[in-house]
């Protein structure tokens, strides 16, 4: 019989969090943060962003479960949804779904989370229709030693009490005077120690950051992503999980989290910075060079789709399959997009916010 290690406490913790460490890194994170959202309004089609960052995050946090793949099998798989897609890349295209799902239920329920919402996006991510853990036996191990190292709620009853109470926790603004960003480090590490899902914690528990961030009003719209910060410092976010657990090390761990968001911040708003760049140059050269065929509709596709298709221009553009196809063809031919073939379709990349997501993001 399994015995949890770690009695889950109420929050907030009982012990002082506002540190001057804390608050020093708090400061760092809110500035980055405030750039950040800034930033993102310079980017007139905001579905540009949530689409293309999306689905880089959904890279990033599959790779902290070790699910991995690379930018061109994620693109194509978008592209070609019947044709065969390797494990890694499908579920990385279902964590994308869920993370869009969340958001489109966020802005259903006037802002809040409610457990619903994270059972709905796990019901995706994992293909099941069940919910919290109802049969005892789950354990963390220790990847490499295979040392069972954290024991989390066994109880289904106690699952479900101790969800209702972070649920509150997350929609009651005036719980506390915490600063937002003190009480998602907070949250994170409630649900990922109450691991309430038979699989996909992790994940989930990512997504809920950033809809957190989003209802608050720290973001408006989810393009904060922290996963790629911990697939790079995944040791030492294993490690300051476990010594809150073992020890009450609440101030390293807050700080880990806000050290994450004011970094990620750096890092998105050069990748929003580069894609706004782009966009002007590709319009520039569109209205100079190909002005009977400039319209914002056709930029907003290339940027939306770093790997287009010629029924997504039809669908965007509202015109037919040979002008959408006669389009493409003369953005081929003027560099601003590369053709290739898969099979018996066509399609059209958009090399340079391609390399952009690469040189930015780190990826393959």
């Amino acid at each position: 019989m399994l015995t949890p290690t770690y009695a889950i406490p109420p929050l907030p913790p009982t012990t002082n969090i506002e540190t001057v460490r804390v608050l020093k890194a708090l400061n760092r994170a809110s500035r980055a943060l405030a750039d950040l959202k800034g930033q993102a309004k310079t980017i007139p089609n905001q579905g540009i962003l949530i689409d293309t960052l999306a689905l880089q995050e959904a890279k990033a946090s599959s790779e902290i479960e070790n699910i991995v793949t690379t930018q061109d099998e994620l693109f194509q798989g978008d592209l070609f949804p019947g044709d065969p897609q390797s494990p890694a890349a499908k579920e990385v295209a279902l964590y994308r779904d869920a993370l869009r799902q969340g958001y489109a239920r966020l802005l259903e329920t006037d802002g809040l989370i409610p457990n619903s919402v994270l059972i709905d996006v796990y019901q995706l991510l994992k293909g099941r229709t069940d919910g919290f853990r109802k049969t005892p036996g789950t354990a963390l191990k220790n990847e490499q030693t295979g040392e069972t190292v954290f024991v989390p709620p066994q109880d289904a009853r106690a699952i479900v009490d101790h969800m209702t109470a972070l649920e509150r926790f997350v929609n009651d603004d005036g719980a506390s005077d915490l600063d937002p960003l003190i009480k998602m480090a907070l949250i994170h590490h409630q649900f990922e120690s109450i691991h309430p899902f038979p699989d996909g914690n992790g994940r989930i528990g990512r997504i809920l950051n950033v809809l957190y961030l989003t209802r608050t009003g720290l973001l408006e719209i989810p393009i904060l992503y922290l996963s790629r910060h911990i697939t790079r410092h995944k040791a030492a976010y294993y490690r300051q999980l476990q010594a809150v657990r073992d020890d009450g090390a609440w101030e390293d761990w807050i700080v880990y989290m806000l050290d994450a968001v004011a970094e990620t911040s750096v890092t998105t708003i050069a990748l929003v910075t580069g894609i706004r760049e782009q966009m002007a140059t590709v319009k520039h050269r569109m209205r100079n060079e190909l002005p009977k065929l400039y319209s914002q509709e056709l930029l907003n596709n290339l940027f939306r789709h770093p790997y287009t298709r010629i029924e997504y221009v039809q669908a965007d553009l509202d015109v037919t399959r040979q002008t959408a196809a006669k389009y493409l063809d003369t953005l081929t031919e003027h560099n601003f997009v590369d053709k290739h073939r898969s099979g018996k379709n066509n399609y059209f990349i958009n090399v340079n916010l391609v390399h952009l997501f690469l040189e930015v993001s780190g990826g393959r």
